[in-house]
C-alpha cells in the first residue's frame, strides 16, 4: 500500500469517526429538556471564564478564554442543529453525566474536524489559488468549522440600522416594524448573550438584599419572609424569576423576552422542532460540521411559544441574509426594487460611513466612460477623489459561498467567492486602464439616456490610487487571500487591489478617525495586498498589525527575504482591536492608536485642519517615520518652535532613509516670503542629494499653537545656471554635516531674513498655479 492509499484510508477513517461522534451527540441532546441543557452549557461556560480570570488568562492554550468560547460555540451549534432536526420526544430527563459526555464528544468532534481539514487539504498540489491553494483550502475548511461571529457584538445595531434602512417602508409593511427598531432588537439579542448572565446575577443579588431587608423589618426568617415579600412586590419578584431563567434555564437566549421583535419576524428566522431534514440525512458527512449547519440558514429555534437564539454567533452571521430572504418570500413583487435599493446602499456605503475620513472629497457615483479597447460604454460604482488620493470602490453582493460547504466542494465554494471578488477586480482594472490611456480622460454620467461629460481627471494628479472591492459582509479569509489568485496582479503594475466589507468600515472609522490616519492605513494595507505569500486572516488582523507595527509591510518583506520563505503567516494581530469592543464601558475608553510625541501630533493636527493641497502626502510622510524618527522630529520642532520668540523663521531638513522632509517654521502673524521658502527648500534638497523632497510650512503662535500647516511642492534644479547659482551656493553651505538635520546626525537650524510682501493676484510662489489669494495667501 503506497502513501496515497494510506492517506485516503486515514481520511475515510476520520470521516467515519466524525459521523459516529455526531450521531452520539444527536442522541444525547435529544434526550434532555432543551431549557435545562442550555442553562447547563451557559453556566459551564461562565464558570470556566471566571476560573480563567482568577487563574490568569493563557491565550492560545487549551482551556484559555478563546478556547472556552470556541468550545461552547461549537456545542451550541449542535444543540441548535439537533433541535431543528428532531421532534421533541415524549420523555426527556436532564442528566449531568450525559452532559459531561456531550462536552467531551463535542471537543473530540471539533478536534477530528480540524484533522480532517488538514488531511484533505495537504495533498492539494495546485488550484485556483496557485501553489498556495492547499493552505487556503485548509483555512477555508477550518474557518467553516471554527470561526463565528465575525462582527463585534456591540456594533450589531449600527450594522443592521445601516443595511436595513433602504427597506424601511417594506419592513414596516410586512413586519409592522422599521429598520431602526429591528436594529435595536438585534442589538438587544447580542447584549443578552454578551452580558445577560452577569446582569442576572446582579439582579438576583439585588432581590436577595431586598428580601433580607424585608425579613429584618418584619422580624421574620428569610424563608418565612419570602412568601410575603413576593406577594407585596409583584414586579420585583417577576424580575427575580426572569433572572433565575437567565441563569439556570437558558433564558439569555430567549429573544422573545429580551427583544421587542414581533413574532412574525422571529418565526421567519426560526426553525420549529424537527423541521430540518438535511443535516442528519443519510450520506457522506452526515451530521458533521462540514455539512451546512441549520443555523446558517435560520439562526433561531422555536421552543414552545418563544423563540431562542441558541447559537448567538449565527444569529449575527446569518440573521441579515435570513431576514432579507424571508422578506422577499413574503413580498415577491419587491424583488426588483429590493435589488435597486441594495445597489444604491452598497455603492454609497464607503463614502457615507467614512464621511469623516474623507472631508471635502469629490464623490462620483455611477461613473461612465468609453472603454478604449472594446469601444463600449462602461460603468463603475463609486469614484472618490480627495487631495492626491483616488479611491475606486466596486460594491458587490453575494451570499452563496457562506452557505456552501468547502469540504463538500472546495472548488465551488472558492469559485463563488472568486467570482464575486474577481468581478470587482476586473471592473477596477478596466477603469485604471482607461485612466492610463491618456494624460487626461473624461468621465460621464447618464442623463435621460444620454452620456454627458461630468469632469476630467489626470492620473498624474494622484499619488495614491486604491482599487477596492466592497461587500456587505466579510468573506474572510478569501477577501484577504484574493491576491493569491494568479489573475490578480497590481493594476498598472503598482496599484494592488483590496477587498473590504461594510462590517469592516464601522471598525475602521472608529480606530482611524482622521483622514491622515485612514489614508496612511490604506497605503500600508495596499502595500501588503501586493505581497504574495503574506497571509493575515482578515481586515482586523491587518488593522491590528498597523496599530502595533506601522509599516508592517516592510517587516513582512524583510521576513520573507531573511528566511527565504515563500509564505509568512501573521496570526492573532487583531487582539488589540478585539479588546477595544469588550466590556460595558467600551465607548468611553480611548481607542488604540499609534504613538506620536505631542509636538508631532500638533503638526499633524495643523495639517489636517488647514487641509491645503498635498496635506495627505505630508501626513503620510510623517506617519511613515518609526519611533526614533518621530522622536527626533518632535525634538527638532520643539527646540526650534521655542526660538520663534526671538526669530520669526526657523527651518531644517530631516534626512535619513527615504524622501527627505523640509520644514519651515514661521511665527504666526508674520508674512511668509515664499520666494525664500522655495529657494531654501530647493537648496535643502540639493544639500542631501535628493531627487524628491516634501516641503511643509507651519505657522506657530507665541503660545506654541500650530495655527496652520501646509505642504508645498519643492522644485529641485537639474543644473546650475546664473539665475540659480545662489541656491547651489546655499546648498553647499547646508551640505555641511553640522548644517543639516539628519536622523543619524547632529541637528542644526537655519534662520531666515525679513521678506517682501507678495501681491494677492500674482501666482502663488508655492508652485500650485493658483493665485496667491486663493492659495497660501488666504
Amino acid at each position: 500500500m503506497n502513501m496515497e492509499e494510506d492517506r485516503k484510508k486515514a481520511v475515510a477513517s476520520l470521516l467515519k469517526d466524525m459521523e459516529s461522534i455526531a450521531d452520539r451527540m444527536r442522541q444525547l441532546i435529544v434526550k434532555m429538556p432543551p431549557h435545562d441543557l442550555l442553562g447547563y452549557i451557559y453556566a459551564q461556560h461562565m464558570m470556566k471564564k471566571m476560573g480563567n480570570q482568577i487563574g490568569g488568562e493563557k491565550q492560545g492554550q487549551e482551556g484559555s478564554p478563546a478556547d472556552v468560547v470556541n468550545e461552547t460555540q461549537f456545542l451550541l451549534e449542535y444543540v441548535h442543529a439537533v433541535l431543528a432536526s428532531e421532534a421533541a420526544p415524549a420523555d426527556m430527563e436532564f442528566d449531568e453525566a450525559l452532559c459531561a459526555e456531550l462536552f467531551e464528544r463535542s471537543r473530540k468532534l471539533r478536534e477530528q474536524a480540524m484533522f480532517y481539514a488538514m488531511a484533505t487539504s495537504a495533498d492539494t498540489k495546485d488550484g485556483i489559488f496557485g501553489p498556495n491553494t492547499a493552505d487556503i483550502e485548509f483555512r477555508a475548511k477550518s474557518t467553516w468549522v471554527m470561526i463565528r461571529g465575525n462582527r463585534y457584538q456591540v456594533l450589531e445595531g449600527e450594522f443592521y440600522r445601516y443595511v436595513l434602512a433602504p427597506h424601511n417602508d417594506v419592513l414596516e409593511e410586512v413586519y409592522g416594524i422599521g429598520a431602526t427598531d429591528i436594529a435595536e432588537g438585534f442589538q438587544a439579542m447580542a447584549d443578552a448573550t454578551r452580558s445577560g448572565q452577569a446582569n442576572a446575577i446582579i439582579e438576583m443579588m439585588k432581590q436577595f438584599e431586598a428580601v433580607k431587608a424585608f425579613s429584618i423589618e418584619q422580624s421574620k426568617s428569610m424563608e418565612d419572609a419570602m412568601e410575603s415579600w413576593i406577594a407585596e412586590n409583584e414586579e420585583q419578584s417577576k424580575a427575580a424569576r426572569g433572572a433565575m431563567e437567565d441563569m439556570l434555564r437558558g433564558g439569555i437566549a430567549n429573544v422573545s423576552r429580551h427583544t421587542k421583535l414581533p413574532p412574525t419576524l422571529l418565526a421567519d428566522l426560526s426553525y420549529q422542532r424537527g423541521e430540518d431534514t438535511e443535516f442528519f440525512a443519510a450520506g457522506d458527512f452526515k451530521g458533521t460540521p462540514f455539512r451546512t449547519l441549520p443555523a446558517r440558514k435560520k439562526p433561531l429555534i422555536q421552543l414552545g411559544s418563544d423563540y431562542y437564539a441558541v447559537d448567538p454567533c449565527f444569529a449575527r452571521d446569518a440573521g441579515y441574509r435570513a431576514l432579507l430572504f424571508n422578506l422577499l418570500q413574503r413580498k415577491p413583487d419587491y424583488n426588483k426594487a429590493f435589488k435597486d435599493r441594495q445597489k444604491m446602499m452598497s455603492e454609497a456605503a464607503f463614502a457615507d460611513i467614512l464621511y469623516a475620513q474623507l472631508p471635502g472629497a469629490t464623490v462620483l457615483q455611477e461613473v461612465y466612460y468609453k472603454d478604449p479597447d472594446s469601444k463600449q460604454w462602461s460603468e463603475n460604482d463609486t469614484l472618490i477623489l480627495v487631495d492626491d488620493v483616488l479611491l475606486l470602490v466596486e460594491a458587490k453582493a453575494g451570499a452563496a459561498a457562506t452557505i456552501a460547504s468547502p469540504a463538500l466542494d472546495f472548488g465551488r465554494h472558492a469559485q463563488s467567492v472568486q467570482d464575486l471578488l474577481l468581478k470587482a477586480y476586473k471592473q477596477c482594472a478596466r477603469f485604471f486602464n482607461y485612466m492610463n490611456s491618456a494624460d487626461e480622460v473624461s468621465l460621464y454620467h447618464l442623463v435621460n439616456g444620454k452620456y454627458e461629460e461630468r469632469c476630467r481627471v489626470r492620473r498624474s494628479d494622484y499619488r495614491l490610487m486604491v482599487p477596492i472591492g466592497l461587500t456587505v459582509e466579510s468573506f474572510s479569509p478569501f477577501s484577504t487571500y484574493c491576491k493569491e489568485l494568479p489573475q490578480v496582479e497590481p493594476l498598472l503594475g503598482k496599484h494592488a487591489f483590496i477587498s473590504l466589507s461594510i462590517d469592516d468600515l464601522f471598525v475602521l472609522k472608529r480606530l482611524l478617525p482622521t483622514p491622515g490616519e485612514f489614508v496612511h492605513y490604506l497605503e500600508v494595507r495596499q502595500a501588503v495586498a501586493g505581497i504574495r505569500g503574506a497571509h493575515l486572516f482578515d481586515e482586523f488582523d491587518h488593522l491590528g498589525a498597523y496599530l502595533k507595527k506601522n509599516r508592517f509591510d516592510q517587516d513582512i518583506i524583510e521576513q520573507l527575504k531573511e528566511e527565504k520563505a515563500n509564505m509568512v503567516i501573521w496570526d492573532g494581530m487583531s487582539d488589540i482591536v478585539d479588546r477595544t469592543f469588550e466590556g460595558e464601558e467600551w465607548e468611553s475608553k480611548p481607542f488604540p492608536s499609534q504613538k506620536f510625541p505631542e509636538e508631532v501630533l500638533k503638526l499633524l493636527g495643523a495639517l489636517d485642519s488647514t487641509r491645503a493641497s498635498g496635506w495627505l502626502s505630508a501626513e503620510s510622510h510623517i506617519r511613515d517615520l518609526g519611533e526614533e524618527g518621530r522622536n527626533n522630529l518632535a525634538k527638532m520642532l520643539s527646540d526650534l518652535r521655542k526660538t520663534l520668540i526671538q526669530h520669526p523663521v526657523r527651518y531644517f531638513v530631516l534626512g535619513g532613509d527615504g524622501v527627505p522632509l523640509f520644514v519651515w517654521l514661521q511665527r504666526h502673524g508674520h508674512p511668509i516670503d515664499w520666494t525664500k521658502v522655495n529657494n531654501k527648500a530647493s537648496a535643502g534638497a540639493l544639500s542631501v542629494k535628493a531627487t524628491n523632497i516634501i516641503g511643509i510650512v507651519a505657522e506657530v503662535s507665541a503660545d506654541g499653537t500650530y495655527v496652520q500647516a501646509r505642504s508645498f511642492k519643492v522644485y529641485i534644479p537639474m543644473e546650475q545656471t546664473a539665475e540659480n547659482a545662489h541656491i547651489y551656493e546655499d546648498a553647499a553651505r547646508m551640505g555641511n554635516p553640522v548644517r543639516t538635520f539628519n536622523l543619524e546626525r547632529e541637528k542644526q537650524v537655519h534662520f531666515g531674513r525679513k521678506s517682501k510682501k507678495i501681491g494677492r493676484n500674482v501666482p502663488c510662489p508655492c508652485g500650485s498655479g493658483m493665485k496667491h489669494k486663493r492659495c497660501h495667501g488666504r
